[in-house]
């Protein structure tokens, strides 16, 4: 079965599963959580801004990615009277999301980066680590599923056990590894369903994320940029 193949089959079962596009860690009362949430520090981020003349964000280096990079200073803007308090769903309150801005320097926006998601790339890279220390430089790879990219094998690597949920549609999503070792969750089937949903269609030079954060709250935290090649969204790893 050729990969465009397995992949519609599976966007054709997930579509026909019950439940909407994007629940992720929001389904159930979560819900309210986080749109209020988002809803309340947007608010707090651009009073700050109007009077302050600067974003309450955290510092980050250039080697940061995108989608972790612009954290939100919650504590400040708590502190300073912005947010009558921090909202339990954020990390600084035990919960499993870091607030940070897109899009900061012309319409600062507040996003949601999954820690759960975080979580388990990282710790799925630390078996890879291992494996590759203990075995002469070689990686745990199985079948070359993008060019230049390869699922995890699962047996080699320990991390049979290792699932990652999607924030956006619920369902499991698989881990891919470019030549370096690197980790990183596969939106392939979200992107896909995303741009389903869409009326145009996407151009070939356009990162295909854009239609995540265009219906969700989530940034696609672990990712690749991801490009239309043949027909569907194609993950491109950042060297070959």
């Amino acid at each position: 079965m050729s990969l465009r193949a397995g992949l519609l089959g599976t966007l054709i079962l997930a579509l026909l599963l019950p439940g909407c596009m994007y629940p992720g860690r929001e389904s159930g009362g979560s819900t309210v959580s986080y749109r209020e949430s988002v809803k309340r520090i947007q608010t707090a981020v651009d009073d700050y801004y109007r009077d302050e003349g600067l974003l309450p964000i955290m510092n980050a280096d250039e080697t940061t990615p995108r989608f972790e990079k612009f954290r939100i200073d919650l504590d400040k803007l708590n502190q300073k009277g912005y947010l009558d308090n921090i909202p339990a769903t954020a990390f600084e309150k035990g919960g499993t999301a870091c607030f940070l801005l897109l899009d900061e320097e012309k319409n600062p926006t507040v996003k949601v980066m999954d820690l759960v998601t975080v979580q388990a790339v990282n710790d799925v890279q630390r078996k890879v680590n291992l494996y590759r220390s203990s075995h002469g430089g070689q990686l745990p790879a199985a079948e070359e599923v993008y060019p230049g990219l390869y699922s995890v094998d699962g047996k080699k690597a320990g991390t049979e056990n290792l699932k990652l949920t999607s924030v956006y549609s619920g369902e499991e999503m698989g881990y891919i590894m470019d030549r370096a070792g690197s980790v990183y969750a596969d939106y392939v089937l979200d992107i896909m369903t995303a741009v389903d949903k869409g009326s145009a269609h996407p151009a070939p030079d356009e990162d295909l994320r854009s239609y995540l954060l265009d219906n969700s709250w989530f940034v696609p935290v672990k990712s690749l940029p991801y490009y239309w090649s043949g027909g569907q969204p194609v993950p491109r790893p950042s060297s070959n």
